[in-house]
């Protein structure tokens, strides 16, 4: 028999032979230097909750960068590189004092913006302290979150505010975490932040792994299959899901990007009608690891739950919520943690098949690679100079002859069940 023959009656396409996969660098990298790294440093950037800052110096990681995160006695917060400019010891260990925070190691003493206040260890406190600053970072604080701004200073824009966290609706809280349940279970993602950012406009991983493959996880209007579309906005990307329901009315599910990584995704399991009440930041650690911040305007009681890990999402046969699932119920009952976490560390873009149900995904990735062009061409990207950003994403129904009906955000459908 020939080899040609031979060839014929073999099943190609086993592992044998697979080339190493491959990322895309200048999508995912943060670090100083890279492409997508510069691109965010344009922009203000979630550091920590307001709550967490104290007279205790904080070990912060944020784009690829180790800091020391610190609030004066007088109540200002500091961001300053974490080696003593003096003889390289750790400000970790520092002590907090009214005007900064002073070196354990021979007092030398920082403030906020990283001026040398005092040497006591040199004639008269420092006859030239003014001469050397410790490197820092400007840093601001809003709806309970430290935003630190780590780019070149002369390109330094304003913080902005965002509509609809600036008045809070009359018998609703605004509470900040970083214990969201976005990823299902730990506040750290130990993978890239494309991973999970791009995944708010790819909605066809809602209907399956949250509903077809593992059960109802999320509100039972989300098991109804949907019509996707996706559109370009001012402020980045939106992505549109519409539901038929029994009786003809339009579940209208709007989603929404604000680039370079903020998010607003209309609720899926306290299910409200009306536009969003919370915005997300996806916080890129560095180039593996990902935190995420969520301001939300909510109910009292609704409030409680999102502070309380033990209250998530249940996924168990809405028994069991993440944490207390074991190894078994994470592979029968698995969601957004285990499909991005299962990416790996950095997904391998050269192994990837994208479809037409990742539109979203790639309209996305080219819009952010617009914005790492126009940095690297020495202009001002998108959003950055934006004072008031104003969303439009929620949650909506809409009658069967399209008129919309009026906004209901007392009105909640398919939350899960009381703990």
């Amino acid at each position: 028999m020939t080899d040609s023959a031979l060839t014929d009656q073999v099943d190609t396409g086993t592992a044998y032979g697979l080339k190493q996969g491959t990322y895309d660098a200048a999508l995912t990298e943060v670090g100083p230097g890279t492409p997508g790294g510069e691109a965010l440093r344009r922009y203000w950037q979630p550091v920590a909750l307001s709550r967490q800052v104290s007279d205790l110096p904080k070990n912060v990681r944020l784009l690829g960068e180790d800091l020391i995160l610190f609030r004066t006695r007088r109540g200002r917060a500091g961001l300053v590189y974490p080696r003593c400019i003096h003889r390289g010891s750790t400000l970790a260990y520092g002590k907090v004092e009214d005007d900064g925070i002073r070196c354990n190691y021979h007092g030398w003493l920082f403030g906020p913006e990283g001026h040398t206040l005092d040497q006591p260890c040199e004639p008269d406190g420092g006859l030239k302290k003014h001469k050397y600053r410790q490197p820092w970072y400007p840093v601001e604080e809003r709806y309970g979150i430290v935003f630190a701004y780590m780019g070149p200073p002369e390109r330094k824009p304003p913080l902005p505010r965002y509509s609809i966290l600036e008045n809070v609706p009359e018998g609703r809280v605004q509470i900040a975490t970083d214990r969201t349940r976005i990823f299902g279970g730990p506040e750290i993602l130990p993978a890239n932040w494309v991973q999970s950012y791009e995944n708010v406009v790819d909605p066809w991983h809602v209907y399956v792994l949250h509903s077809t493959l593992t059960g109802t996880q999320f509100s039972r209007l989300l098991t109804v299959v949907p019509k996707m579309t996706w559109e370009y906005s001012e402020i980045g990307l939106r992505s549109i899901s519409r539901r038929t329901l029994e009786d003809g009315t339009i579940f209208r599910r709007v989603s929404e990007l604000v680039l370079p990584n903020a998010w607003i995704v209309a609720p899926p399991t306290d299910v409200e009608f009306g536009p969003c009440q919370e915005v997300m930041w996806h916080q890129p650690i560095d180039d593996t690891h990902t935190r995420v911040f969520l301001v939300k305007n909510t109910t009292p009681e609704l409030a409680e739950g999102w502070l309380d890990r033990s209250r998530m999402p249940l996924y168990d046969g809405n028994t069991k919520n993440w944490w207390e699932l074991d190894e078994e119920g994470h592979q029968r009952y698995p969601g957004d943690y285990e499909a991005q976490a299962g990416q790996g560390p950095i997904t391998l873009h050269s192994e990837e098949h994208l479809a037409s149900s990742d539109r979203g995904v790639s309209m996305y990735r080219r819009q952010w690679k617009q914005i790492i062009k126009a940095v690297e061409a020495g202009e001002q990207p998108m959003n950055a100079d934006l004072t008031l950003i104003t969303i439009t994403a929620g949650n909506y129904l809409d009658k069967p002859t399209g008129a919309p009906q009026p906004p209901s955000p007392s009105s909640r459908v398919g939350a899960p069940p009381a703990r």
